[in-house]
């Protein structure tokens, strides 16, 4: 039956890309990045086209005007489809141009496309619930997101503000990063039949998503604490609602790594530590709100960012226990190991390339990049995340 279903998938796809190379050409259409984006979401569970993936983050990269193209086609495969793989492989390959870095990107106030009821419709609902229950959760993330960092680039934008509204704003702020960290510690396999690469796949794009989410809060509530001394009482109970959302999120995401560690999601078996904030931070602002003076402590902390600003890191080493991917990335060359895991297909191979080209070669790596690499910080910051 499995076999059976792979081939009518395949049929469809094939059919899927002959159409859009007969179909007439106008603005809206690329046959090219259409083609790519049909590879990039198949209807093939055990396979996921990273190569094609990339095409399309190269169409994106390269040329703003690819952004509407892509949003006509991949909006029209979403809402069509009644296949899980297609919609999480769609998702993922949103996420993963989130990512792009594109300003043509930061710009989408929400995602093209409606996925909050989607609903498998090639096998019974019994079979199907978990994926469905992961796809509405991760739509519902990425739907956020998007108008999340929209609203973020237009305040980094807007620099006439004064010093005390700015304090407002990024409590407010804070609060919104806070709320999407929610959303995504919602995602997550609830059956025992989502043991599968594609899941397995997707779970890692949001391991790492929570790496970045998570960094942002923590150095935010880190500038926050840095001016506790000079707060109102209502910038105070701000801050001291965000301190208490942050120590709640704290515990949650100690049992979310602990959850997908044991599922076996591969970016969760090399977990961070959560430390917790800081009590006397937190008793401060309460007796800031219940009006009792509070000495300022006289700490340099100007010098130790600048202290951490200046330092370089020469060498990068991330290593999965499991066995299937190994990268270490010195100043001079970047070398790739892979060791077969037949679990997922990956083939035992070892490739060595230059520093110059190291980039290309990103076809086993996740959609979504790792992008705040930790590194030491010599002052105990509040809830930071550190290796």
């Amino acid at each position: 039956m499995k076999l059976w279903k792979r081939a009518v998938g395949a049929v469809k796809d094939k059919n899927s890309i002959v159409v859009v190379y007969i179909s007439r050409r106008n603005s809206f259409r690329n046959p090219e990045l259409e083609a790519a984006i049909i590879k990039a979401t198949s209807h093939d569970e055990l396979h996921i086209d990273k190569r094609s993936a990339q095409v399309v983050f190269s169409w994106i990269r390269a040329s703003p005007v690819s952004l509407g193209p892509l949003i006509w086609a991949l909006s029209r495969r979403m809402e069509k489809t009644r296949s899980w793989v297609v919609a999480i492989k769609g998702l993922m390959l949103m996420h993963g141009i989130f990512h792009c870095k594109a300003p043509v990107v930061q710009m989408m106030q929400r995602l093209p496309f409606d996925l909050s009821t989607f609903s498998d419709g090639h096998s019974k609902p019994s079979k199907t619930w978990g994926f469905n229950s992961i796809i509405r959760e991760y739509f519902a993330f990425l739907d956020q997101r998007a108008a999340i960092f929209l609203e973020q680039d237009n305040q980094n934008n807007n620099n006439k503000v004064e010093e005390r509204l700015l304090l407002v704003q990024q409590l407010l702020k804070l609060e919104k990063w806070q709320s999407l960290l929610d959303l995504l510690l919602q995602i997550r396999p609830r059956a025992e039949n989502m043991k599968v690469r594609l899941i397995m796949e997707a779970m890692d794009c949001v391991i790492i998503e929570i790496y970045d989410v998570y960094g942002i809060i923590c150095n935010e509530i880190a500038k926050i604490l840095l001016k506790i001394y000079s707060v109102s009482k209502h910038e105070a109970a701000m801050a001291l609602r965000v301190l208490h959302k942050a120590m709640k999120q704290s515990e949650e995401l100690s049992l979310f790594f602990e959850f997908c560690k044991e599922y076996g999601v591969l970016n969760a078996t090399e977990l961070p530590t959560v430390t917790r904030i800081p009590e006397e931070d937190v008793e401060e602002l309460e007796r800031i709100m219940n009006g009792v003076s509070v000495p300022e402590k006289t700490i340099n902390y100007k010098e130790g960012f600048e202290e951490m600003n200046q330092m370089e890191m020469t060498a990068v080493v991330e290593e999965y226990t499991r066995g299937t991917l190994r990268t270490i990335i010195t100043d001079k060359w970047v070398v790739f190991e892979e060791n077969d895991e037949q679990q997922y297909g990956f083939s035992n191979e070892t490739k060595i390339v230059a520093e110059d080209d190291a980039g290309k070669d990103h076809l086993l790596l996740p959609l979504v990049p790792i992008n705040n690499v930790p590194v030491y910080n010599p002052y105990e910051l509040p809830d930071l995340i550190s290796f």
